[in-house]
């Protein structure tokens, strides 16, 4: 799997009658949104342990298993009970 960014991409034109002087509250909020979660989808692409979980669910043995969310090691609800009691305590 790669992943590809373009770093300074530009931004779609807008049509100039839409626009007004001077920015909206509601246009600046959307804009920082905006620039917050390419922020953030940037951090992660650069992440290396979110490079290598992405990686993991990925592969498609693992991803049948979390798709069906079974493991190796079924356990029965009241084992699981049980066991959550004897850890609460």
């Amino acid at each position: 799997m790669q992943i590809r960014t373009i770093a300074n991409s530009t931004p779609p034109a807008r049509d100039a009658s839409a626009v007004s002087s001077a920015p909206s509250a509601e246009s600046r909020r959307i804009s920082d949104d905006v620039a917050q979660a390419r922020h953030t989808a940037m951090s992660a692409l650069t992440n290396d342990r979110f490079r290598a979980m992405l990686e993991q669910i990925t592969d498609p043995g693992a991803s049948g298993v979390l798709a069906t969310m079974r493991g190796d090691n079924v356990v029965d609800f009241r084992s699981a009970q049980s066991s959550y009691a004897d850890n609460s305590e």
